[in-house]
């Protein structure tokens, strides 16, 4: 089994919305259940051994767009949040995060190290991401109160604008470069991640803001959960140019299993083929290099292939990538060890 360290996923707002409905997130996670897509048995069945777990405030005002009779669709970007409730929801699930650390259901991680430790001691090493920093203030206290409670990784932006910059909408066919890029506050936030070790993800920016971010930043470009615009045009996927830069700044780019980043059509459909995850490795890699590709499920957070199911079903994308032709080398490259290179250099270890 090649075990799989992974860029992106939602369980927290899972958690954090089954708490809310008067459950117990933690016996959720511990013991399993039918619905969603990781639990603990679930990612020790798929042998996902950690991952990026995002602190992500959900917009209610958002309704996917029906494709029209060309298959095309244009969401509108969702409404800008404001800082409350938007930090109380930031801090529940942090809370959540850490009452998981304190019942041995996974470990908080700091470091490559303890990444490394956690999956050694098989412990799902979990590493805090903030998705859209509507719970940061523009003056950024709360940021240096959650890097002491772990967060090591933030992208400004969702798919909405905030004080930090603009994001791009789930549309198709759409260019990413749709709208301005960051604001001097999100300037300014940039800074601040490169001088404390926060690793800058750039998922759900603008083309514009991804400029932006490069040409402040001392860190390798990241894009935790996207795919290539050239094989399926949506807003959210990453356009040859970008891609380059990527390569360029020997950063990563993580294969979002979102069946609408992989589909030619981008239509929201689970009966998506595993042939199109590869398709889009395949492209990247040939793009930018096999140190250069990684994984980003948007577990919980999107509807992924059937053939892939839940994170039990991880390695039936390694087996088919394995089957395209990529040795262990290349898969340990792509499912583990490409994150832990970058998280090094972006920590400052």
């Amino acid at each position: 089994m090649e075990l799989v360290f992974d860029g992106h996923n939602d369980v927290l707002l899972r958690l954090w919305r089954t708490m809310k409905a008067g459950g117990d997130p933690i016996a959720e996670y511990i013991g399993g259940v039918t619905n969603g897509h990781i639990d603990s048995p679930r990612a020790r069945a798929g042998g996902l051994a950690g991952g990026f777990c995002a602190i992500y405030i959900p917009s209610g005002d958002l309704i996917l767009k029906e494709p029209d009779a060309s298959g095309h669709y244009d969401t509108p970007l969702a409404a800008p949040l404001v800082l409350e409730p938007s930090l109380e929801i930031a801090l529940e699930k942090t809370a959540i995060a850490l009452r998981l650390g304190r019942a041995g259901a996974w470990r908080i991680c700091r470091s490559t190290a303890d990444i490394r430790q956690a999956i050694a001691d098989g412990v799902f090493a979990s590493v805090l991401h903030m998705e859209g920093c509507e719970p940061i203030d523009a003056d950024l206290d709360n940021l240096e109160v959650f890097y002491a409670a772990g967060l090591r990784s933030l992208g400004p932006v969702w798919s909405r604008n905030n004080i930090f910059g603009h994001g791009v909408p789930f549309s198709y066919p759409k260019s990413p470069d749709a709208g301005p890029g960051l604001t001097e506050a999100g300037f300014e936030l940039v800074r601040a991640c490169n001088r404390m070790g926060i690793l800058v993800d750039l998922a759900h920016i603008t083309e514009r803001g991804f400029w932006d971010v490069a040409k402040i930043t001392d860190q390798p470009l990241v894009a935790s959960h996207s795919n290539a615009h050239a094989l399926t045009p949506v807003a959210r996927n990453l356009t040859d140019r970008q891609l380059d830069a990527i390569r360029e700044t020997k950063g990563i780019v993580g294969l979002n299993y979102a069946v609408t980043m992989l589909r030619p059509d981008a239509r929201d459909s689970a009966d998506t083929p595993i042939s199109d995850m590869v398709r889009h490795v395949d492209y990247l890699v040939e793009r930018m290099g096999i140190e250069h590709v990684a994984l980003g499920s948007d577990f919980d957070g999107a509807t992924i292939p059937a053939a892939i199911g839940d994170a039990g079903g991880t390695q039936n994308l390694v087996a088919a990538l394995r089957g395209a032709g990529y040795g262990d080398d290349d898969l340990k490259k792509i499912c583990r060890e490409n994150w832990l290179r970058i998280l090094a250099s972006a920590w400052r270890e």
